[in-house]
């Protein structure tokens, strides 16, 4: 068993991958069988695992030190290869679809409707006439990443990296948290001139592609990018509308109260970060006891979960320490020629080292677990929504483990992870839409965009003030989420799968081993159903439909009154 540090790391040349490539698309199209397509379909599947692992490695070395001029060259290389190689697979796609044997191949199970399904989306999302514009994207994105991975935060004399700065967010003293965000503001701004330069590049660049394609603007090709088989624009609307209804004034509610136990009549965006006055709860140790109390859960809750941190363990597959040039945020990817999957964080001694733990293992343990599944390269763990619905729900699966972090303040901890897990839900809107007006309005100037963001958090989170912080009362808080830059209409995922992840957890209140069991067959399954057919068979509610969050928003208060109970909150 390889280390993931001792995995090989070869480049898959641009050249080699075409003439395989080509090679495939030929016999698929000059197939005289069913099963003369299946051979070729087999070695497509592999030399996708080659370029995705060769890809995934080499970023992977990149963001543990986004200075290390040899990965960065590599990860340079697949910005400029990526575009042109996705092409050749998009040519093998058409021929696929064409195929005289597409119903032979349905009708007999060989491939499952939905793989074709997910081929049609992807002719969808790419075409050759933008692959310059997919480098050139891929180029500026760069540029954020660096910028922000380079930049450091000056507290107290101390130069510290924006993970490590945010500590200072949750203290109980006001002043230090107002310092923490002062500093973070100030840096910001420091570089604001880069920060809107590099996106309003990335709105351009993204608005002329979807042009090039037929498309009105960004946000029809950029719901195609993420490979949406089971809803669009229309949907997402009226999930945003149901969190506007039944979340935002319970959330309003809920945080002006602890606005109030907190002394402060104001609630300020430095006091966001901060449940309890007397400070909130954080792990009994640092990575080690985090890891090994990691260990002593995941045995406790199943057989397959023990086996996989065990693995994850012996592979030493996470990087969790913070440090100058690494990546801020956090992640799990996967090596698929290896069936390893790899975490990446940035513990800070808060609460959120231990999220790591649970969250990002709930992705590694989806790839873990379905590494063997017969549509994975295809179809994958499923949509983002799907794979984020395996990492939050294992947030949830994980509390009856939490003494073995947080020993007594285990009871503050999952008071404050649900009040979260709630308030996120607005947030996470907000970025959603604010994504949708830019790419609708292209051509708006930076000031335009920050006013757009300052209306959407007086609507989503009316009770939050950034008044008086230095940039950030401008309404330039999304210029740190990267998402935003890098992955554009990713973020609404995390909202529709806290929503999936909140009704696990209540039905888990209820019977713990039918809502693992549910969860566990949610996950096994991969990509080989929408995540709508997923909900339905866990017997979850899909929070597309009108009202659908109302029993969520209901049910999750009185758990969290009786949560606020039992720790004495």
């Amino acid at each position: 068993m390889q280390k993931v540090s001792q995995l090989p790391y070869t480049r898959l040349s641009l050249e080699e991958f075409a003439q395989e490539a080509r090679q495939i698309i030929d016999q698929v199209k000059g197939a005289a069988s069913a099963q003369e397509v299946l051979a070729a379909r087999d070695k497509c599947n592999q030399l996708v695992i080659r370029l995705e692992t060769a890809q995934a490695l080499s970023y992977m070395r990149y963001s543990i030190n986004t200075a290390d001029e040899f990965y960065l060259a590599e990860k340079d290389y697949y910005d400029e290869m990526g575009p042109q190689a996705q092409n050749y697979l998009l040519e093998y796609t058409r021929a696929m679809l064409a195929s005289p044997f597409r119903k032979e191949l349905e009708g007999t199970g060989e491939i499952i409707p939905l793989v074709f399904r997910s081929f049609e989306v992807e002719l969808k999302s790419m075409s050759p006439e933008i692959i310059e514009d997919m480098v050139e994207e891929n180029r500026v994105v760069s540029q954020y990443s660096q910028l922000m991975a380079g930049m450091e935060f000056v507290f107290r004399g101390e130069k510290l990296p924006r993970p490590m700065l945010m500590k200072y967010a949750k203290s109980p003293d006001r002043a230090t948290r107002k310092e923490a965000y002062e500093v973070l503001g100030r840096t910001l701004q420091a570089h604001s001139q880069q920060l809107d330069s590099i996106f309003d590049q990335l709105v351009h660049i993204r608005d002329r592609m979807a042009k090039k394609m037929g498309y009105k603007n960004f946000v029809e090709l950029g719901y195609y990018r993420m490979g949406r088989l089971c809803y669009g624009p229309e949907e997402v609307k009226q999930f945003r509308e149901n969190i506007r209804r039944d979340i935002v004034p319970l959330v309003a509610r809920l945080r002006t109260e602890i606005g109030k136990k907190l002394g402060v009549d104001t609630l300020m965006l430095y006091d966001y970060d901060l449940i309890f006055p007397q400070g909130d709860p954080a792990p009994q140790g640092g990575k080690e006891e985090i890891f090994a109390a990691a260990k002593e859960m995941y045995h406790s809750m199943s057989k397959e979960t023990g086996e996989f941190i065990d693995f994850m363990l012996e592979t030493e597959a996470f990087d969790v320490e913070s440090r100058k040039n690494k990546w801020g945020g956090g992640y799990c990817t996967s090596f698929p020629a290896y069936h390893q999957p790899f975490i990446l964080a940035n513990f800070n001694g808060t609460s959120g080292d231990v999220d790591v733990v649970t969250h990002e293992a709930g992705h590694a343990f989806a790839d873990y677990t379905t590494a063997h599944n017969r549509y994975i390269v295809e179809l994958g763990v499923g949509g983002m929504e799907t794979a984020e619905t395996h990492s939050m729900s294992m947030e949830f699966f994980a509390w009856p483990y939490m003494e073995h972090f947080f020993g007594e303040d285990a009871g503050r901890y999952k008071f404050m992870h649900l009040l979260d897990a709630l308030s996120f839900l607005p947030y996470g809107t907000i970025v959603d839409d604010f994504q949708r007006q830019v790419y609708e309005n292209p051509d708006w100037t930076p000031e335009e965009r920050k006013a757009a963001w300052r209306k959407l958090e007086a609507d989503f989170r009316p009770h939050l003030t950034f008044d008086g912080i230095p940039y950030l009362e401008e309404g330039t808080r999304w210029q740190y989420q990267m998402h935003i830059y890098e992955t554009p209409f990713y973020y609404i995922d995390y909202c529709l799968a806290q929503t999936a992840a909140l009704q696990f957890l209540l039905k888990a209140r209820k019977d713990y081993d039918d809502a693992f069991r549910r969860y566990v067959h949610f996950l096994s399954q991969g990509g080989e159903k929408v995540f709508t057919d997923l909900l339905q068979e866990a017997g979850l509610r899909s929070p597309f439909q009108e009202g659908a969050l109302q029993a969520v928003a209901r049910e999750s208060e009185v758990l969290l009154r009786e949560l606020a109970v039992q720790a004495g909150v």
